[in-house]
């Protein structure tokens, strides 16, 4: 009976006197002993029995209880009149952008967290002064509405702007969610693609630390609170930041979680408890767990609550119950809750419908908030996460107040409009519903004079982006020297270029400090073991270890200042790092330059949901997809072999990207880059491709700087300009980029040995550089018809250069296939590895995409045959001279 029913207690007798004797050496000898003595039972039941039996949750109730609840140091009265008028300006903005466009927007998860940040912002959230850099809150995407509906109140909003809620193109609006991007002196966090905010918070919170022990701002006690969604906890990225949290012991992070039940469309665990899966999850993990479950007015039913049936009917009710009885009212909560058994009916017998279902949850208590904000500020060693429950569209009533469609409601009727008012005892006539108003108290009253006071005593307003960071000293293109010349016979990658010129910025006395390098668990691979023993690999702890390469010149070599972010085999968290120190300049005020290198496959594709979001932060910083490109990487296969992040990286706007080849055109681009983004303060970031083959690197041409940022330029060609006179002229433009463009080089070269053919070479260092150039010359000449046309400019290298152009790089043929419409009329092939990868010598490889120098040869004569200047049979026989299969099957179809 014992092993199916533990929860009965079969003996409260024995009971007792075990709470007697723990509560016993609690008084006698402290906490630490009753909790040393309580593992030793546990471990001893272990021993015994081979598994183990302890709890990581707690009773569905508060975790702190009304006897600990600290006296609330605000006046409620007048916060509760604020937080009315805030939530009403959130219902209304949505509603008044409904009325007048139709764009709608989203009500029920602000009326659920309402309180969850009207606490926070009067009592914890400490803004940027000049003495305190601030504390950084993540705000939950769809809670929008009420954060301008809160600026609104301080003044930084107008009602114009609010009624250009989600209508910004051409107009003064506010963005649909967070987004700096749009706002960006507004918003600090993009958060509204879920599972980033509490990732990125995460990373956040360690980052801020790392600037600590690294001495590069100074320890001030400055929080990282991050408002979540209980569904936005499922997301992968949301259990990755769990783990870090606690793993780093990040006190100096917080999150609150807005239990209201519910996702987008149903409960987000009908079938269970949300709050007691992520209590155990948090607390495994080694967060501390508070739990804000109800509010003040169950304290006086739990007090009298002496059989324990109440607190089990709390536990044995799901998810799915709780939201139904929000849904329905009073009597029902009375006839289902309470009703299971007579005991529980006589603990509300005095209680009428109106006071049961005027019972509320923990998160609409802001006494219970305010508490359970105090005690995750004073805790130390690990983060702390708050489970508030509430109710998604509290406040709503019958137009969506715990119902599965709320999130989607856009629209309420007037007699829903009317219900709000009167819930939230509203100035408002009747007369003026139809208008909906937007509220503020009155500048000279006392509402008014303790809203701004609030804010005065915990600074700055939040939340605040501020990017005036001085410019940053950029070191001479010649600092570069031994990057700008030729290697003569020594073969060298470009990734060993790029950990090269990462060594010297390390050096430099104006940017050392600020160099983050950041590599997932690939150091050694790339090349970079030299630096663990330089400059350390940041670990908050130290090593307390000996590694076992301690031996050895560059062994491992963890730091509390170290420099280095290994992140592990976590390309999120790496990237998640790279975000941070990107967004120092404006988070921290402090410019930082990460450089994150990791295998190009595993970059974009599968973190391209941060790294769009590292556009919309402002991110500044340096990616670098290493062994790149479909055919570089020899025997990895499908899964490693990278033919398409310079796809992904094409369609986020401020991301700039190149594809080099020479160990000059990656000195000239990283050089440019540090100037645009830390001298000139450009809100761009650079995705750059390195290769991992060895070859010999010329030296830097002649005026080719302006042509390599540009994306294109001419080779010095060892051939003549033009062809002899008996090949009637025949010339090509052949376009290479990354692995592929010495496979042009040589392809020049066998179009003269073999046929007679002349060519100019062209380095395509950023096709997709060049697809902008054309674009925005197009849509110059489309608004200025009557004026000069502007000419791209791919266009404008190929004047005076007669030919077809055949473009051939180690990425899909889109790639390529980018600056097709700015070409003049002239015949124009793209070459490029479509299809999946496979594992083989890299000659084998180009040869099976047909980007080798044999099929740049064919297309180029294919192309000069089309245009008439060459007979058909001239590509039959290069066919034939370099053994091509033509009944070979399509890479791209297998």
């Amino acid at each position: 009976m014992n092993s199916r029913h533990p929860h009965i207690d079969v003996d409260p007798q024995e009971t007792q006197e075990w709470l007697e004797a723990l509560e016993g050496v609690v008084a006698v000898e402290g906490r630490p002993r009753a909790h040393y003595l309580i593992d030793q039972l546990v471990d001893r039941d272990a021993d015994l029995h081979g598994d183990l039996h302890a709890r990581v949750t707690s009773a569905y109730v508060n975790t702190i209880g009304r006897e600990r609840q600290p006296v609330y140091p605000g006046d409620l009265s007048i916060e509760r009149r604020l937080n009315a008028y805030i939530r009403w300006n959130a219902m209304v903005m949505v509603l008044r952008a409904g009325k007048h466009s139709n764009v709608g927007g989203h009500i029920a998860t602000y009326a659920s967290a309402a309180v969850l940040y009207d606490v926070g912002f009067d009592h914890f959230f400490r803004g940027r002064t000049e003495r305190f850099a601030g504390d950084l809150v993540y705000i939950q995407g769809h809670s929008a509405p009420g954060i301008y509906g809160r600026a609104y109140l301080e003044g930084r909003l107008t009602e114009a702007q609010l009624d250009n809620f989600r209508r910004e193109a051409g107009r003064d609006g506010l963005s649909s969610y967070p987004h700096p991007r749009l706002m960006p002196a507004f918003w600090q966090f993009p958060t509204v693609s879920m599972g980033l905010g509490p990732l990125t918070a995460a990373y956040q919170a360690r980052f801020m630390r790392y600037l600590e022990y690294r001495g590069l701002t100074a320890h001030q006690g400055r929080k990282v609170w991050a408002f979540l969604g209980d569904g936005e906890m499922d997301q992968p990225e949301s259990l990755a930041a769990i783990s870090l949290g606690g793993r780093e012991r990040l006190d100096n992070l917080i999150f609150v979680v807005n239990c209201n039940l519910q996702r987008l469309d149903g409960p987000v665990r009908g079938n269970g408890k949300v709050i007691q899966e992520l209590e155990g999850t948090f607390r495994a993990a080694g967060w501390n767990v508070i739990k804000v479950i109800w509010g003040g007015g169950w304290d006086a039913l739990l007090q009298r609550d002496h059989t324990g049936l109440l607190r089990q009917r709390m536990m044995e009710c799901l998810d799915g119950d709780y939201q139904t009885f929000k849904s329905q009212n009073g009597a029902y909560v009375r006839e289902r809750f309470f009703g299971t058994s007579p005991e529980l009916l006589e603990l509300v017998a005095d209680l009428s419908d109106d006071d049961i279902w005027r019972l509320a949850r923990g998160g609409h208590d802001p006494e219970k908030v305010y508490a359970a904000y105090a005690q995750a500020m004073r805790t130390q060693g690990r983060p702390t996460v708050i489970l508030a429950k509430t109710v998604k569209g509290f406040g709503m009533g019958e137009a969506g107040e715990g119902q599965n469609v709320n999130h989607q409601l856009k629209k309420m009727s007037a007699d829903a409009v009317r219900a709000f008012r009167d819930r939230f005892h509203l100035p408002i006539s009747d007369a003026q519903l139809d208008e909906m108003p937007y509220l503020k108290p009155d500048p000279d009253s006392e509402a008014a004079r303790y809203f701004a006071q609030c804010r005065a005593r915990l600074g700055g307003h939040i939340p605040a982006r501020v990017a005036d960071v001085p410019s940053l000293p950029i070191p001479p293109l010649s600092t570069f020297a031994a990057q700008l010349k030729d290697s003569g016979d020594r073969g060298v990658s470009t990734t060993m270029t790029f950990v090269r010129i990462l060594g010297t910025l390390l050096k430099d006395p104006n940017l050392g400090k600020r160099i983050v390098p950041i590599v997932p668990d690939e150091s050694r691979t790339f090349g970079m073991e030299g630096l663990f023993r330089q400059i350390g690999i940041h670990s908050a702890v130290g090593q307390l270890y000996t590694p076992q390469d301690a031996g050895q010149l560059s062994y491992y070599r963890e730091a509390a200042d170290g420099q280095i972010l290994q992140e592990g085999i976590n390309e999120s968290g790496a990237f998640a790092s790279w975000i941070a120190a990107g967004t120092a300049y404006a988070n921290h005020g402090l410019p930082m330059i990460p450089f994150y290198i990791f295998y190009s496959m595993f970059g974009l594709q599968r973190i391209g949901d941060l790294a769009w979001a590292a556009g919309d932060a402002r991110t500044r910083g340096f990616l670098l997809g290493a062994t790149s490109g479909r055919t570089t990487l020899m025997g990895e296969g499908l899964q490693h072999d990278d033919g398409h992040s310079h796809v992904l990286s094409s369609v986020i706007p401020n991301c700039v990207s190149y594809d080099p080849t020479f160990s000059y055109e990656l000195a000239v681009i990283v050089h440019d880059g540090l100037r645009r983004m830390y001298a000139e303060h450009e809100d761009v970031y650079y995705y750059i491709t390195l290769l991992n083959e060895n070859y010999p690197q010329p030296g830097l041409p002649a005026d080719a700087e302006a042509g390599i940022l540009k994306g294109l330029y001419r080779l010095p060609s060892a051939v003549p300009d033009r062809a002899p006179e008996d090949s009637s002229h025949a010339h090509v433009q052949l376009f290479g980029s990354g692995a592929i463009l010495r496979e042009v080089i040589a392809a020049s070269e066998l179009l003269m040995q073999d046929f007679a053919v002349s060519s100019d070479v062209w380095s395509a260092t950023s096709l997709t550089e060049l697809r902008r150039d054309g674009l925005a010359a197009e849509r110059w000449n489309l608004l200025h018809p009557e004026d000069t046309p502007c000419i791209p400019y791919v266009r404008q290298c190929l004047q005076g250069r007669p030919g077809p152009v055949v473009v051939a790089t180690d990425y899909m043929k889109i790639v390529g296939d980018q600056i097709r419409p700015f070409i003049d009329d002239r015949r124009f092939v793209a070459l490029g590895t479509d299809g999946f990868g496979r594992s083989d010598t890299r000659e084998s490889l180009r040869a099976f995409f047909e980007v080798d120098r044999h099929f740049i040869v064919v297309a180029a004569l294919k192309a000069l045959a089309d245009d008439g200047v060459i007979p058909h049979r001239r590509v039959s026989e290069a066919i034939a001279r370099y053994g091509i299969d033509t009944e070979k099957i399509d890479p791209a179809s297998v």
